[in-house]
C-alpha cells in the first residue's frame, strides 16, 4: 500500500496548504483544489514528464487546467516540488511556499487562475473562462505531432463546464485528427457554483456521451490512487498503440474531500478563515490518520523525452507578383483586379513554405477564405486544420498550436469570428502569437445580407489595440488591406510579428492599388493622394469608394488628400499633420458600425487638443441584401455621391 499511503498524503497536504493560501489571499476555491488533491498528486509527483527547472521545456508533458479556479492545488504542488516561475525577461527561480502565499497578490506571478503571461511558464494558457481549455490542449496536441514529440496533454474539465458547447466541439476535433496525445480528465464533484450540476453531467451520462463519441472511456474514483495510476497508464499505453483511439478519464470526486465540514453545498469560492479554516486543517489531518496516510514510499516522475526541436530557417517568399505567377494566377496580373481574400490564399501557401512554423486552419469555409490554397498543397496539407462549424473551439486550438511554438492562421467569414469573441480574449491574455484573418467583411459583401456581414467586429478588435502586453506591443493589430498586393504583404508582416493580429478580407475583386515595390507595415498607412482643402481617411473597400470622390471633388476644385490607414494603431502624429495640412478637416470612411477608424482619429484629435473637424462616415443603419455593392452602397449611405456630399458639406461649414 506505499504507493496509496504516500498519494494520500499528498492529496492532504496539498489540499491543507490550498485551504492556507485562499485564506491568506482571502477569496479562492479551496473545495474545488480538494476534489481534485489526488489527480494532481499522481500527475505531478509521479506521472508526468517534466522538469519543474524547465517547466516549458517543449518536449515536457503539459497540464492544462480547464477548471482554472482550482488552480491553488497545482499552485500548492509547484511550490512543493520547486517549479520555475518569473516574469518574462527576468531570470527564473524554484517557486516556494511563501510564493504560493502571495496568492492573486498585485505584485505576484501566483494569479487568481492560471496566467502563463505574468510568469507561471508551466501553464500555456491563461484558463478561468470555463471550456476552453480541452481545445487548447488539441492545439498542444496538434503541434507535438507535427514535430514528432512523443509529449502528453492532460487537460482536467470541470463537471459543470462539460455544458459548454466548445468542450463537444474539442471531443470532436480530437477524434477527427485522432489526437490520442490527449488526455480528457472530467473532475466530476457534483457540485457547480449555485447548484448541483444537471443530469446531464453527472459521471455516468459523461461517460456514456464521450463513449458515445468514440472515446475509450476509463470511469474512476478520483480519490483512488491505484485507479489513477491506472487509467493514467492505460493512456500512455493506448498513446503508443497504432491501434489505439483517443482515451478520457471520468474521475468521480468530493468537492471538499478530507474535511466534512467543507462538502455540499455552499461553500464554492468561499475560502475558510477563522475557526472554519482550523476546523478545516483538523478535519484533514483526521482523514490522514484514518487512511494511515504517510509518505513511506519515493515517488518518481518518468523520464521525458529528451529530442530537441531543431530550429529550421525562414525564407523570405517570393514577392506578390511571383506568388500569382508561380500558383498560376497571371492572369491577375494582367487585369491587375483581385479580391484581397484569394491574395490571403497565395499568401498563406507562398508563407507555408518559406516557414516551416506556419499552420492553418479553417471553419468549413476554406474554399471561401482560400485558405484552401495551402490546403491542397501536398507539402503543406498536414499543416492544416480543418476544424469544422466550431470557431470557437477554432480559436483556442489555435491558441494551444501558437503555445506549441507554431504561427497559426486561423480562416472564418469576419461575421463568425464573433461567436468567439471569449476565446480571442483568452488567446491574448495567454500571450498567444494569434493570426486571424476575417473574410468576406462588412458591407461590400452585399447579396449575402446582414447576417453574413462582419459590421461590429472593427470597434471590438480595435478595443485591444489600445492597450499594451508586458512586452510594450499593442494587444491586437487589426488590418484592413484596400488591395490584393497590400494583402499578400500584409499577411507576411502578421508572420513576422509575435503577437496578435486580424485582417479582414474582402469578397468582390478590387483593383491593384500598389505594385510590388510598396512596402507595409504594421502601424503604417499610405498617402494616395496629397492635397490642401480636406483630409479623407479610409480603409478596406472605403478607399477604391474615395479614389472615386477625389476626381469628383477635383471637378469642383477640391483637393483633397486620400490616406489608407490600413492598419489600427497607427502613427497618429502623422496622421494630425496631414490634418494640418488640410486645413484641420477630416472625413473618415469606414464600411462598419461606428467604433472604427472613425473613432480612433477622434480619439487622437482630442489628445492633440488641436482645431480639427472631424465628421466619421460609416454604416448607420441595419443593412440587407442586395444584388451589387454599389446598391448595399447607396442603402447605408456611403456610396460615392454620399462622399461627395458630406466632404462639400464639410467644407461648406468650415468656410463658415
Amino acid at each position: 500500500m506505499s504507493f496509496e499511503s504516500t498519494i494520500h498524503a499528498k492529496a492532504i497536504d496539498l489540499t491543507k496548504l490550498s485551504y492556507e493560501i485562499t485564506a491568506a489571499a482571502g477569496s479562492g476555491h479551496p473545495t474545488s483544489c480538494a476534489s481534485l488533491a489526488h489527480i494532481v498528486a499522481v500527475l505531478m509527483y509521479h506521472h508526468m514528464r517534466f522538469e519543474p527547472a524547465n517547466p516549458d521545456h517543449p518536449s515536457s508533458d503539459r497540464l492544462v487546467l480547464s477548471e482554472g479556479h482550482a488552480v491553488p492545488v497545482v499552485y500548492a504542488a509547484c511550490a512543493e516540488l520547486g517549479v520555475h516561475i518569473g516574469r518574462p525577461g527576468e531570470a527564473t527561480r524554484a517557486m516556494t511556499r511563501e510564493d504560493a502565499m502571495t496568492l492573486r497578490a498585485i505584485d505576484s506571478v501566483v494569479d487568481g487562475h492560471p496566467n502563463p503571461i505574468e510568469g507561471f511558464p508551466f501553464f500555456d494558457a491563461a484558463t478561468g473562462s470555463l471550456g476552453q481549455g480541452l481545445s487548447v490542449a488539441a492545439g498542444l496536441a496538434a503541434a507535438a505531432k507535427l514535430d514528432g514529440l512523443n509529449k502528453r496533454i492532460f487537460c482536467i474539465i470541470g463537471d459543470g463546464e462539460a455544458r459548454e458547447g466548445q468542450v463537444s466541439e474539442a471531443l470532436d476535433f480530437i477524434m477527427d485528427h485522432n489526437l490520442k496525445a490527449v488526455l480528457p480528465i472530467f473532475n466530476a464533484n457534483v457540485y457547480a457554483q449555485s447548484d448541483k450540476v444537471s443530469p446531464q453531467q453527472t459521471a455516468e451520462a459523461l461517460a456514456g456521451k464521450l463513449a458515445a463519441a468514440g472515446f475509450d472511456v476509463q470511469a474512476i474514483d478520483g480519490h483512488n490512487p491505484a485507479e489513477i495510476r491506472q487509467a493514467m497508464e492505460h493512456h500512455a499505453a493506448s498513446q503508443a498503440n497504432p491501434a489505439g483511439v483517443p482515451v478520457a478519464i471520468v474521475a468521480t470526486t468530493v468537492k471538499g474531500w478530507g474535511s466534512a465540514s467543507q462538502q455540499g453545498h455552499g461553500h464554492h469560492g468561499k475560502p475558510a478563515d477563522g475557526d472554519d479554516l482550523a476546523k478545516a486543517l483538523a478535519e484533514l489531518e483526521e482523514t490522514r490518520k484514518n487512511l494511515g496516510a504517510m509518505a513511506d514510499t519515493p515517488l518518481k516522475r518518468q523520464m521525458m523525452e529528451e529530442r530537441k526541436i531543431e530550429p529550421k530557417d525562414a525564407n523570405a517568399p517570393p514577392t506578390f507578383s511571383e506568388a500569382l505567377r508561380q500558383q498560376g494566377l497571371s492572369a491577375a496580373l494582367e487585369k491587375k483586379k483581385l479580391a484581397t481574400r484569394r491574395a490571403y490564399g497565395v499568401a498563406l501557401k507562398a508563407l507555408g513554405h518559406a516557414d516551416h512554423r506556419i499552420v492553418a486552419l479553417d471553419a468549413d469555409v476554406k474554399n471561401s477564405t482560400f485558405a484552401e490554397v495551402f490546403f491542397k498543397d501536398e507539402a503543406l496539407a498536414e499543416r492544416f486544420f480543418e476544424c469544422r462549424i466550431a470557431e470557437q473551439n477554432m480559436v483556442s486550438v489555435a491558441a494551444g498550436l501558437s503555445a506549441g511554438g507554431k504561427v497559426p492562421f486561423a480562416s472564418t467569414f469576419a461575421k463568425f469570428f464573433t461567436r468567439a469573441y471569449d476565446q480571442i480574449e483568452m488567446a491574448v491574455n495567454s500571450g498567444a502569437n494569434l493570426k486571424l484573418v476575417g473574410s468576406h467583411a462588412g458591407i461590400s459583401l452585399a447579396a449575402d445580407g446582414p447576417s453574413q456581414m462582419s459590421l461590429p467586429d472593427i470597434a471590438w478588435f480595435r478595443a485591444f489595440s489600445t492597450m499594451r502586453l508586458p512586452d510594450g506591443t499593442p494587444g491586437f493589430y487589426l488590418l484592413q488591406p484596400s488591395d490584393a498586393v497590400q494583402a499578400y504583404a500584409l499577411v507576411a508582416a502578421m508572420a513576422d510579428h509575435n503577437g496578435p493580429c486580424y485582417m479582414r478580407t474582402l469578397r468582390p475583386d478590387t483593383e491593384f492599388l500598389y505594385t510590388d515595390n510598396d512596402k507595409f507595415t504594421l502601424g503604417g498607412h499610405e498617402v494616395l493622394n496629397q492635397g490642401r482643402d480636406l483630409l479623407i481617411v479610409a480603409s478596406g473597400y472605403m478607399v477604391h469608394q474615395a479614389n472615386k470622390a477625389l476626381d469628383l471633388l477635383d471637378e469642383q476644385g477640391i483637393d483633397a488628400t486620400l490616406v489608407d490607414l490600413y492598419s489600427i494603431p497607427f502613427d497618429e502624429a502623422a496622421i494630425l499633420d496631414l490634418a494640418n495640412e488640410n486645413r484641420g478637416m477630416i472625413l473618415t470612411l469606414e464600411d462598419n458600425y461606428g467604433g472604427g477608424i472613425g473613432s480612433a482619429v477622434s480619439d487622437a484629435v482630442a489628445a492633440d487638443g488641436g482645431g480639427f473637424n472631424v465628421h466619421q462616415m460609416y454604416v448607420r443603419r441595419l443593412p440587407k441584401s442586395g444584388r451589387t455593392t454599389d446598391e448595399v452602397m447607396a442603402y447605408c449611405g456611403l456610396s460615392v455621391d454620399d462622399i461627395v456630399k458630406q466632404a462639400l458639406a464639410l467644407l461648406d461649414l468650415a468656410a463658415t
